[in-house]
């Protein structure tokens, strides 16, 4: 874990002299412990306290990037066993496996589809994971160079040194991710990944094999690495990636990195869960082979459900959302602009095959009642946000549904902003009923 407060203080100079902008180094300490300040903004640290507050401080999983370019992602930083203790920070990276005895384009092409919209929100997957499975050096290369020429995503390049060398010559450019260095292998590897600057995968055979071979590989000069425990049974993966995560919180440094997990299976149902399982379980990389969009949406879902952070809710944008092409006789509904509430709200107005208007207040991502119990939906911030958009002026009545829950809010609503205020139903699964019944009438 990070280091306490009075840890940090320890290492400074104790002038209290203000110029870090908080009254005492203690304080100052605190900001840093909780990752409010930076050490920077202290003038008078030692070089030798900066060097030892910056190791000891340095995120027990290191930070690794991955490609080059827009669809370039970070894995790694991460600093709890628990979600809840604070947020994982970085997804797990989805990779795609091609091999190079298949049409490479064809299934390049169909990766590149896997793109989702979720609560708001584009997903997709990470890698194109390139396997030399036809054991030629050339045909592994001409296969890395379809796939790079077809998509913009990074590659994962699995193959032995003599044809990773080979492709490394076509996308090393790019920064993909070599794999992987074992204990036959390792220096060549290594050598490979240092010349192009690429995250280089570690594998052992078994969690002490893979200690000590990190041990070797960070003592030729090599530390951008992710970690492949060997383990495939479902598992012995979970237990691997689970004790990978406990001793790196514990500043076990040779498990300091992110990881990497094979979900590879011939039934795409069985990938699609161990995929889900390892997600949810520390992986940085999960490897798939399915590019089916019915197998990858779950995992996503799952992914986006363990990677949002608990302490913020999901939300969207405070702004006017056309459904249907709305025309100037379209209803004008209000709701708070957390992400469930007004997706909700939207696909039962669409499921109702009724063009409407829907503006979100901005309560900070919370749902209508809690943002009601907050005063953060109130008469004052909806009357605001319906001036402040304009709505009003894409329609030639003046009338605003709220919902249900908030009918206490009509009356001084309607003085605000001059409008009629409709209450609607309480719960979003009433909106077609409200439309016909209604609106309609």
């Amino acid at each position: 874990m990070g280091l306490t407060g009075l840890e940090i203080f320890k290492q400074l100079p104790k002038k209290n002299c203000k110029e870090c902008g908080q009254p005492t180094c203690l304080a100052f300490a605190m900001q840093l412990a909780a990752g409010k300040a930076g050490l920077d903004a202290c003038p008078y640290v030692s070089d030798a306290a900066r060097e030892a507050l910056d190791s000891a401080s340095a995120p027990p999983v290191a930070l690794i990037k991955i490609g080059a370019g827009d669809k370039a992602f970070q894995l790694g930083n991460e600093t709890v066993l628990f979600r809840h203790d604070k947020r994982f920070e970085h997804p797990s990276g989805i990779a795609i496996q091609v091999s190079d005895n298949e049409d490479v384009k064809a299934k390049v092409e169909k990766i590149n589809k896997l793109v989702f919209d979720r609560v708001g929100q584009v997903h997709e997957v990470n890698l194109v994971a390139v396997t030399n499975d036809s054991g030629d050096a050339a045909k592994f290369a001409e296969a890395v160079k379809t796939a790079q020429d077809n998509t913009a995503y990074p590659l994962l390049l699995i193959a032995g040194a003599a044809a990773m060398e080979k492709g490394l010559e076509v996308a090393g450019a790019n920064k993909p991710v070599v794999y992987a260095a074992d204990d036959s292998n390792y220096e060549a590897m290594v050598n490979l990944a240092k010349k192009y600057e690429a995250p280089l995968v570690v594998k052992g055979s078994d969690l002490n094999s893979l200690a000590d071979l990190v041990a070797k590989i960070v003592a030729l000069g090599y530390k951008n690495l992710i970690l492949d425990s060997g383990a495939r049974e479902l598992s012995k993966v979970i237990g691997d990636q689970t004790q990978i995560r406990r001793q790196a919180l514990k500043l076990f440094r040779p498990f300091g990195y992110p990881t990497i997990a094979f979900a590879t299976n011939d039934d795409s149902i069985t990938e699609s869960l161990y995929a889900s399982a390892f997600v949810a379980k520390y992986a940085g990389i999960v490897v798939v082979k399915s590019a089916e969009p019915q197998y990858i949406l779950p995992i996503i879902t799952l992914r986006l459900n363990v990677y949002t952070d608990p302490q913020k809710p999901i939300a969207v944008e405070s702004k006017i959302y056309e459904l249907l092409n709305p025309g100037p006789d379209a209803p004008v509904l209000v709701t708070t602009n957390f992400s469930l509430s007004y997706f909700c709200v939207a696909g039962d107005t669409e499921g109702a095959r009724q063009p409407a208007y829907i503006i979100t207040v901005d309560t900070d991502g919370i749902s209508v009642l809690t943002a009601w119990a907050a005063g953060k939906f109130t008469p004052e911030t909806i009357a605001d946000t319906v001036k402040k958009l304009g709505v009003m002026d894409k329609v030639n009545h003046k009338k605003l549904v709220i919902p249900g829950g908030v009918a206490v809010l009509s009356g001084k609503t309607a003085e605000l902003t001059g409008l009629e205020i409709i209450v609607g139903p309480r719960e979003s699964a009433g909106l077609p009923s409200f439309f016909k019944k209604v609106w309609n009438q």
